[in-house]
């Protein structure tokens, strides 16, 4: 169980509480050339508030090498792990292996695609990180089905094997004090509220909803939502749109204890 005291805070406390993971998060940066200089400052005001930096999707604008090197400088020498899942803006320019070198290539950076990690923060603590970029399909009265043209079906099996990936990355990261979920299509449309009802199929899908149900992780995180609500929850499992455009400023700051096992309040 969560002790009741534990919150998800909206920004780093001033001291650094022993076993309390501070995990800085942002979606839809959207890196450009033209925009390299502040890109560089806002990632460099992020060096000792956090003890790890999730990336929610759309690190770029259209995909292209030379944003993701941008990304790359932003983070280089950042002091804390960095995890990023890919967005659809990021699969633009359908570059996506020069994309992914380009935001890896100074080693500080790390791309899941349908892959986990686990590392050590605040003092030991092991933390486990699924990283998927998830994809479309819907919501209760807006489902895509798997039926019909063969188009239609390759969009449900794309979305089948993010679902997989999500419970296998959940199943290898179970034992840690601290999972989180990282993707960039929403799993709930709780966080989709303020966005055009027309539009919430393409935002997502709850059919990333049961792997999350059933394995309980600390924390969800999304972005893809620009106008979407901030916090919602899948069962007890806290989900967070952190999309810049909905945060209001560049990061936000979550403070996890080690001790966090299904819900923080």
């Amino acid at each position: 169980m969560v002790d009741e005291q534990a919150t998800i805070a909206p920004a780093p406390s001033d001291g650094h509480a022993a076993g309390v993971v501070r995990v800085a998060a942002a979606g839809d940066v959207h890196c450009r050339v033209d925009r390299r200089e502040a890109a560089l400052e806002s990632f460099a005001a992020m060096r000792g508030a956090a003890d790890m930096l999730l990336l929610a999707g759309d690190l770029t604008t259209t995909g292209e090498p030379e944003e993701g090197a941008v990304l790359a400088d932003a983070c280089r020498g950042i002091g804390m792990p960095v995890y990023a899942v890919l967005g659809n803006h990021d699969w633009h320019a359908n570059r996506r292996d020069e994309l992914v070198a380009a935001i890896q290539q100074h080693g500080d950076v790390v791309v899941l695609e349908r892959d986990w990690r686990t590392c050590e923060c605040a003092g030991a603590v092991e933390v486990g990180v699924v990283g998927v970029k998830g994809f479309v399909g819907g919501f209760p009265g807006s489902h895509l089905p798997d039926f019909g043209e063969p188009l239609l079906r390759a969009v449900y099996e794309e979305t089948s094997q993010d679902v997989a990936a999500l419970e296998r990355g959940l199943r290898a990261i179970e034992l840690c004090p601290v999972r989180i979920v990282l993707l960039h299509y929403a799993p709930t449309d709780a966080t989709l509220v303020g966005e055009s009802p027309g539009i919430q199929a393409f935002l997502g899908t709850d059919r990333l909803a049961p792997p999350i149900a059933e394995h309980e992780p600390t924390l969800v995180l999304h972005g893809h939502a620009h106008a979407g609500t901030f916090a919602a929850s899948i069962g007890t499992v806290p989900v967070r749109n952190v999309s810049i455009h909905v945060l209001g400023r560049d990061f936000h700051v979550f403070e996890l204890p080690d001790h966090a096992a299904a819900a923080i309040h």
